[in-house]
């Protein structure tokens, strides 16, 4: 066996640039926690929209087709899910299954709007039912729409984790209803693994002609991806590999310490054939409430991954950085011990004595700013998955420059549209009054209209927001929102939106409305927060069948753990979410193909109000796809 060092020295030679994010590696084989919210909208007429009730604990189809709509729309959509299934995301599939009515109706039963833009208030219960006189739909009924869903889990890359079923999900389709797998499969379309709304009954054979049916079985396929998958989510790759990869793998083998991908995953292949049609408006939601972690496959990137030294029991630890990591992690000189130090580079103050400890090598903080804290990114660069959304042509597994599969038809990159539900505080990327307060209800848009919601990419921009929630990850500038910042330790200053100041660990009862306050990090296994929000009930941490609760030291002061009296215990309160430097990193490069909203909600008792849970971000993807979907 080869010690840790002489592993480490074979290790990220000639690597490549890539990026960071944290994993959520604790307890790995654990069984989910039962969600909470709704798991659907309740039978009746047309699947609802921007304002209509989000519904709770839907009970399945009522028999029968919905009426068509008089006019409807012959473009196809294909919508895909990518749901986080890491530990803490029950809660967040949840909210998100509560509010599959308005992600569903935005397509079947588009909103009426005023001569305007503006959404008026008399909205028609379904899609076969006219708009009010002087308003018009925002596009014509959606008639062919397939809906799917993946994990973030594939894997672990070729290290010694996520080796179970549903921590290498393989970015195939789900069709599970609870991540136990002890219950029947969700019905899929044709037994295909993904869902098929077909109200006109075109399909051979037809597809799902019933609101209610269609709902409630996708509500229940987001709660069955469950939260007993990789903590080294894989967000962006898992949607590449699905809709993109030429030549996805089928296994990856590790021979003398270098992982080898190996065949064809056919079983992918010809789900996304029957997926993905080739002239259809493609949509990709991402809910996470975590950075992504997409490791690069082949070579040695998967000892990014590694938990024990190969063969043993014996921790596996990465190797230091060299010095100039510290002061510039741009500078080509800033390299991992395990490489040579580079032409032209002092080694006079590198310590490449040893390898990292655990406190500066936690396991769950593996893929946080990897670059300053090991040399070396081992993550793919973002501009992959920009290419893979927006160019005609991508790079296989092989370096082979060949068709991209997204567009060997008539689709066009403007037909392409990723939306992330991620780790950023509602109150940044909100409308805005005229005094510039964040409000979802009546926050003005670029032609000062209170229409509320959240920004569009071209207002993302022209407001600086992107300043505010990203900075510039190429340059390492900070977001201007010291909670946007990723941090092991507490960290200052105040929101620029709301001025509402950083609290210390300990502070008081949501002393800072956003994300409570910081608290104390000593072993360096986690990062502060993005947001948090209040639970809809409370969950005991003490109760062993409560799994994935952040409050089982009753000795803590997390901001999770700590009741209106300001006491902290063992009863979790709020839920979390972690800065989305990568993904936000993407959407921003997407321009107006992409979309940005909050996992943190805005309110979750109000269930017909505009600003419940997840509805603000499913309206501005109705809002930037609608150009493509034929908007009049």
């Amino acid at each position: 066996m080869r010690s840790l060092l002489a592993i480490s020295s074979v290790l990220l030679v000639g690597a490549l640039t890539l990026y960071g994010c944290d994993g959520d590696i604790e307890n790995p084989g654990s069984s989910t926690s039962s969600g909470t919210g709704g798991s659907g909208g309740t039978g009746g007429q047309g699947a609802g929209g921007q304002g209509a009730s989000a519904g709770q604990g839907g009970s399945g189809g009522t028999g029968g087709c919905d009426p068509a709509a008089a006019t409807a729309n012959t473009t196809a959509v294909d919508l895909l899910l990518m749901v986080d299934n890491s530990r803490s995301m029950a809660d967040k599939q949840a909210v998100l299954a509560a509010n599959v009515p308005d992600l569903v109706g935005h397509f079947t039963n588009p909103r009426c709007l005023d001569s305007s833009g503006i959404t008026v208030a008399d909205q028609p219960a379904g899609p076969s039912q006219p708009c009010p006189s002087g308003s018009e739909r925002q596009f014509d009924p959606v008639v062919d729409m397939h809906i799917g869903v993946i994990s973030s889990s594939i894997g672990g890359h070729g290290a010694d984790v996520c080796a179970t079923a549903t921590e290498d999900d393989q970015a195939h389709l789900l069709d599970r209803s609870d991540a136990s797998g002890s219950a029947p499969p969700v019905p899929t379309y044709d037994g295909l693994g993904f869902l098929a709304w077909d109200p006109t009954e075109q399909l051979q054979p037809p597809g799902e002609c019933n609101s209610a049916s269609l709902r409630t079985d996708l509500a229940t396929l987001i709660e069955g991806v469950g939260q007993v998958g990789c903590g080294f989510e894989a967000q962006l790759e898992s949607w590449y590999r699905f809709l993109i990869d030429p030549n996805p793998y089928d296994t990856i083998t590790v021979p003398n310490g270098v992982a080898v991908l190996n065949g064809t995953d056919q079983t992918l292949l010809d789900q996304r054939a029957d997926f993905l049609r080739p002239d259809s408006v493609l949509i990709v939601l991402m809910l996470s409430d975590e950075n992504d972690c997409s490791t690069r496959d082949g070579g040695q990137f998967f000892f990014a991954n590694q938990v024990y030294q190969p063969s043993t029991s014996n921790p596996y630890h990465l190797p230091k950085p060299r010095a100039a990591c510290a002061v510039d992690p741009t500078d080509p000189c800033c390299r991992s011990c395990g490489q040579s130090p580079g032409q032209g580079c002092s080694t006079a103050q590198d310590d490449c004595n040893g390898a990292l400890g655990t406190l500066d090598d936690s396991v769950n903080m593996r893929c946080f700013e990897q670059k300053r804290r090991f040399g070396i990114d081992f993550m793919w660069p973002i501009d992959r998955y920009t290419t893979g959304l927006t160019a005609q042509q991508v790079s296989d597994r092989d370096g082979n420059v060949v068709a991209n599969p997204l567009f060997v038809g008539t689709r066009t990159s403007a037909m392409v549209f990723l939306a992330g539900i991620l780790g950023v505080p509602w109150h940044d990327i909100a409308r805005r009054t005229a005094n510039g307060a964040p409000d979802l209800l009546q926050g003005l848009d670029l032609n000062a209209n209170a229409v509320g919601g959240v920004q569009s990419a071209a207002e993302l921009s022209t407001n600086g927001t992107w300043d505010v929630i990203l900075g510039d990850p190429a340059t390492w500038i900070d977001a201007t929102d010291p909670l946007m910042v990723e941090s092991f330790a507490a960290r200052s200053g105040s929101n620029p939106i709301t001025g509402d100041a950083i609290a210390p660990a300990g502070a008081g009862y949501l002393a800072n409305p956003i994300n409570g306050h910081e608290y104390s990090n000593s072993q360096q296994s986690d990062l502060q927060y993005a947001c948090i929000f209040e639970l809809p009930q409370s969950r005991d941490c003490s109760n062993p069948n409560e799994i994935a609760c952040d409050c089982n030291d009753p000795n803590n002061d997390n901001p999770l753990c700590q009741a209106p009296n300001g006491q902290f215990g063992t009863t979790q309160y709020f839920a979390k979410a972690y800065p989305a430097r990568r993904e936000l990193q993407l959407l921003k490069s997407l321009a107006a193909q992409g979309v940005v909203g909050s996992i943190c909600p805005a309110q979750l008792t109000a269930t017909s109000a505009a600003d419940y849970g997840y509805r603000p971000t499913l309206a501005a993807i109705a809002e930037a796809a609608q150009t493509a979907l034929g908007s009049p």
